[in-house]
Formats: C-alpha cells, sequence, structure tokens
C-alpha cells in the first residue's frame, strides 16, 4: 500500500473518532505514520490532560486504526 493510501485510511478512522472526542471538548491530529507501521498522532484540547487518554488511545484510536489497516502496529500519542 503506498503511503499516501495508508494516511488516507488512518484519517478515515480518525474521522470516525473524532466526534466522540470533540463531544469531550478534544481532538485527535495525525502526525506521522512510520515504515507503514507506527502511527504517531496528538490528543488535543480537553483530551490532552484527560486522566482516561491512554485507554482513549489504545481501546478506541488504536483498534479503530487497525479495522482499517491491520499492518498497523502501535498508536503513539506525542505531546
Amino acid at each position: 500500500m503506498e503511503p499516501q493510501e495508508i494516511l488516507a485510511q488512518i484519517e478515515k478512522a480518525l474521522d470516525e473518532i473524532r466526534p466522540f472526542l470533540q463531544s469531550d471538548g478534544g481532538n485527535i491530529t495525525l502526525l506521522d505514520v512510520v515504515d507503514g507501521k507506527h502511527v504517531k498522532v496528538r490528543l488535543e484540547g480537553a483530551c490532552s490532560g484527560c486522566s482516561v487518554n491512554q485507554m482513549t488511545l489504545k481501546a478506541g484510536v488504536e483498534t479503530t486504526i487497525k479495522k482499517y489497516l491491520p499492518q498497523i502496529e502501535t498508536v503513539e500519542n506525542v505531546a
């Protein structure tokens, strides 16, 4: 899969998650994809300081991205 296709699929996954984050005063931005397997994102707004943001990252964001791209190994929040 081409890098642009990977980015497009990740953005599609993030678009699925954004309404939930935005309803809590937060958001998420895709920063980078390393080797087509490691996704770097930034949780923003209320999500950046939320006590359960790691759970959101793993259970929500990572799971949804892997639904679109099973080859993704990690999703990391970069502050």
